[in-house]
């Protein structure tokens, strides 16, 4: 049987008319609905990710306000920045493009940001209230793994799903979602000694660990259900974590591109218009 190939844009679509919407009934009310996007350095991936989100919430009727910091940036002027947009009164929400370089502090650059316009709850305050059970404005990657199971029909109760990944902005916050859903879930990552044997028992895989192909055929049983969260560059192209002969053992899969970053702009853009 040909495997279900989970397509972003389907999944997106659903939400694209009630965000449209907001963001035109607040400028009828006389408020431009804006994005801020900061970028440090010169990341592939977070100049690609900072493009499509530009097109896309023009496309919605809303702005973006792009911020370039150098690469030698420090993380006093980053967090200098965040400050001025926070006080902006003109901009709505405010995105630092992940990773920094490695000497700055990612995790202080997030909690820099304003709750209120914090749109992939890099806030502690608002990750915490996730965590806690109390918001449902889960980081935008998360949520865009759950709309996307949820809209291609996939049953999370009781199922064996492994997350390859423990970072904060996906990670650990795609395994709450899942808990939530009654999944039985397991979180590996860099020290986990018996990966391939915990991916073979695996129904659903999420692969956000950032590293090329890392996901082969052998590691995975036959009929699983697979995410795959990665965007890496390798030469001028977009490709996941998962290698895509994978896709030949699955019984569905997000493609990449097309897949999952496609869904998590859109979270973006639903996060950003919340609060309108």
């Amino acid at each position: 049987m040909e495997a279900l190939l989970m397509k972003g844009k389907a999944v997106a679509d659903v939400y694209r008319e009630a965000i449209t919407a907001k963001i035109a009934a607040a400028k009828e009310a006389g408020k431009l609905v804006t994005l801020a996007i900061v970028v440090v350095g010169d990341d592939q991936a977070s100049h690609v990710y900072k493009d499509r989100l530009v097109k896309l919430i023009e496309s919605l009727g809303g702005a973006a306000k792009v911020v370039l910091c150098p690469a030698d940036a420090s993380e006093a002027e980053v967090i200098t920045v965040i400050d001025g947009l926070n006080k902006d009164a003109a901009i709505t929400g405010i995105l630092p493009m992940m990773p920094m370089p490695k000497h700055i502090n990612g995790d202080a650059v997030g909690a820099a940001v304003a709750p209120a316009k914090d749109v992939d709850c890099l806030n502690p305050e608002n990750i915490g209230a996730v965590f806690m059970g109390r918001s449902s404005w889960a980081p935008c990657t998360p949520r865009a793994c759950m709309a996307t199971l949820k809209h291609y029909g996939v049953e999370l109760t009781s199922k064996n799903v492994v997350v390859i990944g423990r970072s904060n902005v996906v990670g650990k916050p795609v395994a709450v979602l899942l808990l939530k859903e009654n999944a039985t879930v397991t979180v590996c990552h860099s020290k986990t000694k018996n990966l391939s044997e915990l991916l073979l028992q695996a129904d659903v895989v999420v692969a956000a660990v950032g590293v090329p192909a890392f996901v082969k055929p052998e590691m995975v049983k036959e009929g699983v259900v697979i995410v795959d969260v990665g965007i890496n560059v390798v030469d001028g192209k977009l490709v996941g974590d998962v290698a895509p002969e994978v896709a030949e053992k699955a019984s569905a899969f997000t493609p990449v591109p097309g897949g999952i970053g496609v869904v998590s702009n859109m979270m973006v853009m639903e996060c950003l218009t919340r609060n309108l």
